[in-house]
């Protein structure tokens, strides 16, 4: 039989990366949902070549403290909860600890954070874990993480991702859905260079639906709400001349976070189903708190 032995530390936190960082997109939406977390009521991202060779994303949120930031970094290391009950009321995105150890297990990355009421922020950049550089430096209240080569030290698994173009695409359907969770924040999204969406922030949700899908999209929603037994629903849905051969445009948000779930997708369509032709799928867009 062949002996049993234990893995080192290196190995466990990059098989433990491929639970959290399948792809680019995993690495967007871990740090955006960090970044709303942190209260943040601007958030910048920016990728090239598909999220694989550089992400970076840039927030006005509360910053990290100086002496929290290699903290930051350890798994299971969160500011979210403290203990299992916990669980049972978390309102953040995310809670789990894991994603900057996972994403710094198999890239490079770089942070600069400061806090409202430090003078100075903090420089902080690791290889692979591997911590390169910790220092202080001028910059404002916030925090940019920038992420470079993503399995640089994981070959077997950056074949496995597709082109950059398609990799990108989901980047992009990420950042819609982002932008549409949330209309109190305003979201910039940069691919190679160009600005693809941007929105302002206002809180108003059919500005953003303009800003994504345009104009025509936008004058044949019909907005919608219903609060009952402490459910509340509103958003926009679709004349029945907005139409799709895909759920592509069935848009469902629980408690600020995007979800599929094909029991909505049932009710939903049921009630359009005197409207509509066979195999036609409606735009809906919903927010469910």
């Amino acid at each position: 039989m062949a002996e049993i032995k234990l893995l080192d530390s290196s190995t466990i936190d990059k098989i433990a990366a491929g639970e959290v960082v399948e792809r680019p997109s995993s690495v967007v939406k871990e740090l955006v949902e960090n970044a709303m977390d942190a209260g943040a009521k601007a958030v910048t991202v920016e990728i090239r070549d598909g999220g694989c060779s550089f992400i970076r994303v840039t927030d006005n949120g509360g910053g990290i403290e100086k002496e929290q930031v290699r903290k930051a970094f350890f798994r299971h290391a969160t500011s979210k909860i403290r203990s299992v009950e916990d669980l049972y009321r978390v309102r953040s995105l995310g809670f789990r600890g894991e994603a900057l150890s996972s994403i710094a297990a198999v890239s490079m990355v770089e942070l600069i954070t400061k806090t409202k009421e430090e003078l100075t922020g903090v420089h902080y950049r690791l290889e692979g874990e591997k911590e390169r550089d910790f220092s202080e430096v001028g910059a404002p209240e916030g925090t940019t993480i920038i992420v470079r080569e993503l399995f640089f030290n994981t070959p077997v698994r950056k074949k496995f991702l597709k082109s950059p173009a398609t990799e990108g695409s989901y980047i992009s359907d990420l950042m819609e859905h982002m932008a549409l969770s949330r209309p109190d924040v305003a979201f910039q999204f940069m691919m190679n260079g160009q600005v693809r969406f941007h929105t302002s922030g206002n809180g108003d949700l059919k500005e953003i639906v303009y800003r994504i899908y345009g104009r025509e999209i936008v004058k044949e929603l019909i907005p919608f709400s219903v609060k009952e037994e402490g459910i509340e629903v509103e958003g926009f849905l679709g004349s029945p001349s907005v139409v799709r051969s895909n759920r592509n445009f069935e848009f469902f948000f629980v408690n600020g976070r995007y979800i599929k779930s094909p029991l909505l997708s049932k009710g939903l369509e049921a009630g359009y189903k005197a409207y509509l032709m066979q195999h036609k799928f409606h735009f809906a867009l919903l927010h469910i708190n």
